[in-house]
């Protein structure tokens, strides 16, 4: 090879190093590139890679971004402050809506500055009038934040002004304050004073936070002096609550205290009242356990009398069966000797005289009379008894 020839490959392979960066494009993840060739067509590129540039001029734009901002704020009381805070947004990823957006700003730094800029401010500029600086420090802070990303995302209101007398809460002196208020359509949805500008270009927005609202020095004075001026009414409020609540606690404290006694003394009428009733019925339970004792004994004497009525009955009639059967002839027999024994015993211990005088011829000391006698006794005393001296079955 020629010295020349070494010389043009040289300069050939530092034109061609030179003019690497004009041919081919390398995308990121993240980015939206837009080629625009020398012939004045626009090619998008919106997956990462390396992609053919042939001379054309690139531009690129970041799929996600945030803006930044400090916006300054009037409120309806006249006063003002600056809102810190920041919002997010991202590129739609269609080729109609991105040359839209390339066309009419040319640059990430034209979108945000001359797009997303304007509708941040203009949002945070239309959310002030809605309320005044207290309202926005306190009780409508959270509305403060939904009102001005639902004006960036949806379009700013349209809104009614008018005025009204209303106190100072510092002074206590009255003083017109403009009221701006929401116009709202027939469906109750706030209505629009002009169409959503970002997602005409299919810009997202999202992620609207504030760090920091701060005021003017008067505005904070005014906001710490209501503070302070809110926090002693609420600390009134709270004493009074307070006051009431120990009252009431002594109050029911006491009626804890008599409830307490009035049921110690109902327990103790209540033993009263279970003993006495325990005695009761121990005295009715020995009562009637007495009364059955009675009873039973009464049942026992019945019976005991039955018994020797029936008894007696029996005897009775078992004596007169045993009369009738034998004629009584034991109990005659025994009345028979009985007279008999009475009479020989008379008969032994009898004095026999020694004379006797007109005797019917028997000898002196003769003791037929009175052997006659007892005959006769014996006769009268069998026919008493009527003493059947024959056998059963003997014929007279």
């Amino acid at each position: 090879m020629t010295r020349i020839g070494a010389i043009g490959i040289a300069v050939l392979s530092l034109l061609g190093l030179m003019l690497t960066g004009q041919i081919f494009q390398s995308v990121d993840a993240d980015e939206l590139v837009v080629i625009q060739s020398p012939v004045g067509s626009l090619t998008w590129h919106i997956t990462p890679g390396i992609k053919w540039q042939g001379f054309g001029k690139v531009t690129v734009y970041k799929k996600r971004s945030i803006y930044p901002f400090i916006i300054k704020m009037r409120f309806n009381d006249g006063a003002h402050g600056n809102m810190v805070g920041s919002i997010q947004y991202e590129l739609p990823t269609d080729e109609q809506s991105l040359t839209a957006l390339h066309v009419r700003f040319g640059s990430q730094e034209a979108v945000q500055q001359q797009l997303i800029q304007t509708v941040v401010d203009k949002s945070v500029y239309m959310t002030g009038p809605l309320m005044s600086s207290k309202e926005s420090y306190a009780e409508k802070r959270n509305a403060l934040i939904a009102y001005v990303e639902d004006q960036v995302a949806n379009g700013v209101y349209r809104t009614l002004q008018r005025d009204v007398r209303a106190k100072d809460p510092v002074t206590g002196v009255d003083k017109t304050v403009t009221v701006v208020e929401i116009q709202l359509g027939k469906d109750g949805h706030p209505e629009r004073q002009e169409e959503a500008v970002l997602a005409g270009f299919g810009v997202k927005p999202f992620g609207f936070s504030i760090t920091e609202l701060g005021y003017e020095e008067a505005v904070e004075q005014q906001i710490q002096a209501q503070q302070q001026a809110t926090m002693d009414v609420q600390t009134a409020m709270a004493e009074a609550r307070k006051a009431e609540q120990r009252a009431l606690t002594v109050e029911k404290e006491g009626q804890a205290k008599a409830a307490t006694t009035r049921w110690e003394q109902e327990a103790i009428k209540a033993r009263e009242v279970t003993k006495a009733e325990q005695e009761k019925a121990v005295a009715v339970t020995n009562s009637e356990k007495l009364l059955e004792i009675a009873r039973l004994d009464a049942l026992a004497a019945d019976q005991y009398r039955i018994s020797q009525l029936r008894r007696a009955e029996g005897d009775a009639e078992y004596k007169r069966r045993v009369l009738e059967a034998d004629g009584a002839l034991a109990q005659k027999l025994e009345t028979y000797a009985d007279v008999q024994a009475r009479w020989a015993d008379a008969f032994a211990k009898r004095q026999v005289p020694t004379t006797v005088f007109g005797s019917d011829g028997a000898g002196a000391g003769s003791d037929s009379d009175v052997q006659a006698l007892l005959q006769l006794l014996t006769v009268q005393s069998a026919k008493n008894l009527s003493l059947d001296m024959s056998m059963p079955g003997q014929k007279r």
